[in-house]
């Protein structure tokens, strides 16, 4: 096959490719890159220094042009597979994670390895467009608890009298308080500085082995600028003004993080661009370039014309089917509401107010707490899930940043429905009993998280439809399992 013919089609292959994967491109990257719930800002920059390298490296791309690979049309196969999925479902990290592929996996099928190591860094770039706050919810809890401890042993190392209790960092006077929340956990920042990082590297660093010595400290780095600018909160909360710590310079402290992380950044960078190189030569070097010469010989061949031919044929039918794809349903939500109880008096509890600020915009809370004459209260509350997954948040990540140990955690069947059941402990409280559940509006029940998100998964990409679920609680002054049980036959009626 002519090598501007094999040009031509490659070109068309990846406009199909762009017009395949339009819902992402036009909808749903930018919907995430614009949720405050991910806070992922910078990902609007991400495909624009991904255009800059390519450009940068245009001349050495041109060069490595080689023949056909039948192991880029393999490669491509598990992709195609993964996008449609993806795109079913609104399955955005799989959708970008396809989308990244094949622009390798194509590059390889239609040109060779040469050419797919050169597009490898810019289209690989484009997985820190991934929403990953969300995703890694349990690494912003540790995240959270390890810059409040550092942030507690380095201000009372200062002589500032504090308390701590979870996340929270309170004077001992009263006088200033700052719960280190989601946003303030670095996760988020961390993952800002990872692609500066990746992109300081690219150009800063001459071998792959010190961009990713460079890269892997990016991760320290972040989570050192985050504990300074935690420290420098509270330092001005404690010496200067409270409320000008916890307000204006809180919203813009942000920058704080990337002022110490860039900084150190550069100099781990120079650092390592002074590591004496080795005399056995055994660091990466240049991979000679093929040319464009070898691409016209060898592609003229028969088998090349044939792996042409397929990877193109492919790539256009997979698009076409997936842009017929009809649009994701989003279901009914259960309806939930709890009532009197005979012998309880009670009363309708509203969402607070971090519960309303960090949870979508369409999540909906039925919340009321009971109590009976001997004392004993109960809080039940039902957090019914939206379009997005960020709606329900486990216990588990969510009550040790409020200082609880969570303790005795088992499996107990109550009303036709099995619940997690969990002891909490609190220095200075008593024990409290919690439990937790989920189901769906088809019925679907499980207290299992992972059992959950694997059936999400399934319902989205299989039969295209979103899932309304829901996460009902109940926290009780009881913490024996039969008190909890009695409670939950009573609230029966209104679970479905």
């Amino acid at each position: 096959m002519n090598f501007r013919v094999r040009l031509g089609v490659f070109v068309l292959s990846i406009a199909s490719l762009l017009w395949g994967f339009q819902e992402l491109l036009l909808r749903h990257a930018p919907h995430a890159f614009n949720a405050k719930e991910e806070d992922l800002t910078y990902g609007w920059f991400v495909p624009v220094f991904s255009l800059y390298v390519l450009w940068t490296e245009r001349g050495r791309i041109v060069k490595s042009l080689g023949a056909p690979s039948v192991w880029g049309v393999l490669l491509s196969l598990p992709l195609f597979a993964l996008g449609f999925v993806g795109v079913r479902g609104i399955q955005l990290r799989f959708e970008i994670v396809a989308f990244a592929g094949l622009l390798i996996a194509l590059p390889w099928a239609f040109f060779g390895r040469e050419t797919a190591k050169r597009v490898i860094f810019p289209a690989g770039f484009l997985l820190f467009c991934i929403p990953l706050a969300s995703f890694l919810d349990v690494v912003t809890v540790h995240l959270r608890l390890l810059s409040t401890s550092v942030a507690y042993g380095t201000l009372k190392g200062f002589g500032v009298d504090i308390v701590r209790n979870g996340t929270a960092i309170a004077a001992a006077d009263g006088s200033f308080s700052i719960d280190i929340a989601d946003p303030c956990s670095g996760l988020r920042s961390l993952f800002a500085l990872m692609a500066i990082t990746a992109a300081y590297a690219y150009f800063n660093q001459k071998t792959w082995f010190r961009r990713a010595l460079l890269f892997a400290l990016s991760i320290p780095l972040a989570i050192a600028g985050n504990v300074a600018r935690i420290l420098t909160i509270c330092l001005v909360a404690a010496y200067a003004d409270s409320g000008f710590a916890t307000g204006f310079y809180h919203d813009y402290s942000g920058y704080v993080v990337f002022a110490v992380a860039i900084s150190l950044m550069v100099a781990a960078g120079e650092a390592i661009s002074r590591i004496p190189r080795r005399a056995s030569g055994a660091e990466d070097v240049e991979t000679p370039f093929r040319g464009t010469g070898v691409a016209e010989a060898a592609g003229k061949t028969p088998a090349a014309a044939v792996v042409t031919v397929i990877a193109a044929v492919l790539t256009v039918s997979v698009m076409f089917v997936q842009t017929l794809t009809p649009q994701v349903t989003v279901c009914e939500p259960p309806h939930i509401e709890f009532g009197e109880i005979a012998g309880f008096r009670s009363g309708e509890v509203p969402p607070s107010e971090a519960e309303l600020s960090v949870l979508p915009g369409d999540t909906k809370f039925v919340k009321r707490r009971y109590e009976n004459a001997a004392g004993d209260w109960y809080l039940v509350s039902a957090v019914i899930g939206g379009k997005s997954k960020m709606s329900i948040h486990r216990p588990e990540l969510c009550l040790p940043t409020q200082g609880f140990l969570m303790t005795g955690s088992r499996t107990v069947e109550a009303s036709g429905l099995e619940w997690r059941f969990i002891t909490l402990e609190r220095a200075g409280m008593e024990s409290l009993g919690f439990c937790y559940t989920f189901f769906n509006q088809d019925g679907f029940r499980t207290p299992s998280h992972v059992k959950r998100i694997l059936r999400d998964i399934w319902d989205r990409s299989v039969h295209n439809r979103i899932d309304r679920w829901v996460m009902i609680t109940v926290n009780s002054s009881r913490t024996d399992d039969a008190g909890m049980i009695d409670f939950i036959a009573k609230i029966k009626e209104a679970l479905p």
